[in-house]
């Protein structure tokens, strides 16, 4: 580019680097070169390129920004062609529109060999792309080919322990506070830590509560081989393609999409000051709940405002009690250990079971698709899906028949010995702090 800024008598002024941005990207809306288009960056002359498919990769693209330089009376140079580009000239554009055309052509052969490289990649039950939050690749030569999947021992633990505390209380907590929570922490987005994980810096995006909901209902988490959303089906059995083992299992996955899809929660505003007594402090003398006042010269207090406000069953409120914040924070506190900090803690903990919940959800799962497939016309009642043998789908051919139990245990039978186990459910720990004793009753 020297050579040929130096060959119209130019210099360089600026450079504009978009290293790692695809070709096919825009010219005004690149990060570097985006700007200078924009006229962002101060006056310039001219634009000067390696080459044609250097402005763009496809027609469009290297026409725009050919006529731009053009109608603004800059030049257009490019290695290779002597001196600028005159597009008022018929044989300078047919030119110009030739090389545009070949970059074009270049750029859908590299992504027609991209897209029959990725669709055979899946076909082999091989991952290709991106790893799902709290899995990575693992590749025995560096940049080589991805010889195979696990959890990330980091990441894996922080989707686990959001996972964890949704079941744990689903009422309260939700996608919107644990991602408030992970941001508070100050643990990577999904997107910075793909980024650190590939030894790029982190650009500072937060968890978002949509993005970590779709984490937590996607099956990838059960450590399939995705696309599309949906998980790839292998050729042979028409099971899906696993990868390695999951974050949970499929009961576990269950339970989630229940606590987070059927959530019905009402609206309520709370504070997002660290206040102890929010909507807990009453007023000694009407009774009504005591609201927080803030100023710059004086600490915060909670206070009743509730005669300000014209209240009929507050008009004999007077004086309205008035209390700084941690003065009243600190006696409730020391309160509450005094009487309530040697007593029982009560915890919920999601119990998958013995493997039998998950065996029998995942068979209800894949006969839910193969019922969907065929609904979906895929194959009708007389072809019978890849891997499920001759005559009934196998899905409904063994799908596990419920026996009734003296003791109220659900048990199954299915080609295996029918037998009395817990189903999985949430647990119910009680124990002391300070002796650690546990005792569990499990809720099937």
């Amino acid at each position: 580019m020297l050579t040929a800024a130096a060959s119209v008598g130019a210099h360089i002024i600026g450079w504009a680097d978009d290293w790692e941005v695809s070709g096919a990207t825009d010219p005004m809306t690149r990060p570097s070169l985006g700007p200078w288009l924009r006229d962002e960056r101060g006056p310039y002359d001219g634009l000067v390129a390696a080459a044609v498919d250097r402005l763009g990769r496809n027609v469009v693209d290297c026409l725009n920004t050919g006529y731009k330089m053009r109608d603004e009376k800059k030049m257009l140079v490019t290695y290779g062609h002597d001196g600028a580009w005159d597009l008022d000239d018929p044989a300078d554009e047919n030119r110009f529109t030739m090389e545009a055309w070949g970059a074009q052509m270049e750029l859908r052969a590299i992504q027609r060999r991209n897209r029959d490289a990725t669709v055979k990649t899946r076909a082999a039950g091989r991952p290709k792309g991106k790893p799902s939050y709290g899995f990575r690749y693992v590749r025995t030569v560096m940049g080589g080919k991805i010889d195979h999947v696990e959890l990330h021992p980091h990441a894996s633990q922080v989707i686990r322990e959001v996972a964890r505390r949704i079941l744990a209380d689903p009422d309260d907590v939700t996608p919107s506070s644990e991602a408030a929570r992970l941001n508070r922490a100050g643990e990577l987005s999904p997107a910075d830590h793909l980024a650190v994980m590939y030894g790029k810096p982190a650009g500072g995006r937060p968890w978002s509560p949509q993005s970590l909901k779709n984490i937590l209902l996607s099956e990838a988490t059960l450590g399939y081989l995705m696309h599309r959303n949906k998980p790839v089906l292998s050729r042979e059995d028409g099971n899906p393609v696993k990868l390695c083992e999951g974050l949970w299992d499929r009961a576990t996955h269950e339970a989630l999409k229940t606590a987070v899809s059927n959530r019905k929660a009402t609206w309520i505003r709370r504070s997002n000051r660290e206040y102890l007594l929010t909507n807990v402090a009453l007023c000694g003398q009407c009774h009504t709940r005591l609201y927080t006042q803030t100023s710059n010269d004086v600490p915060p207090r909670y206070t009743c405002t509730a005669r300000n406000k014209g209240w009929l069953q507050s008009q004999h409120c007077r004086p309205a009690p008035l209390i700084y914040a941690h003065l009243l924070d600190a006696y409730v506190e020391e309160w509450f250990l005094r009487e309530l900090g040697d007593g029982l803690i009560y915890e919920t903990v999601y119990d998958p079971g013995n493997g039998i919940a998950e065996r029998i959800a995942e068979t209800r799962a894949n006969r839910e698709r193969l019922r969907a497939d065929r609904e979906a016309g895929l194959y009708d009642a007389r072809t019978t899906p890849p891997g499920s043998g001759t005559g009934t789908p196998r899905w409904d051919a063994n799908w596990p028949r419920w026996k009734p139990n003296p003791r109220g245990h659900p048990v199954w039978s299915g080609g295996l010995r029918a037998r009395r186990s817990p189903t999985g459910g949430f647990a119910h720990r009680t124990y002391k702090p300070a002796r650690r004793s546990c005792s569990t009753s499990v809720c099937g």
